[in-house]
């Protein structure tokens, strides 16, 4: 469940981090081959990466879903916005999207 406390610590992670990951596992060892890949991109251009292990919290593991309101983790925060998952951003990786919102 989402509490007001949660979303204010979210809100808060999400704009003081250029790029932010709530994944399964963390960016030194995924758990799930989605979360693995989505780490690598990010990790590919070189900015640091604020992960949240969902495994690590069932209060974040459900409050980032409502959060958002995207059922699939990972789940990609960058520049303060929601981007979404892995195929979002291996979409916008590989058409320069995403290396230009890096910048």
């Amino acid at each position: 469940m989402l509490t007001d406390q949660l979303r204010q610590q979210f809100d808060q992670d999400v704009k003081n981090n250029k790029i932010v990951i709530f994944m399964k596992g963390t960016q030194q060892a995924p758990q799930c081959g989605f979360s693995g890949r989505s780490v690598q991109i990010l990790q590919s251009y070189g900015h640091p990466i604020k992960d949240f292990n969902v495994f690590a919290s069932e209060e974040i593991r459900q409050g980032i879903k409502e959060y958002t309101n995207w059922p699939t983790l990972p789940q990609i925060f960058i520049n303060g916005e929601f981007i979404g998952g892995c195929d979002i951003i291996t979409e916008m990786h590989e058409n320069g999207e995403l290396k230009e919102l890096l910048k």
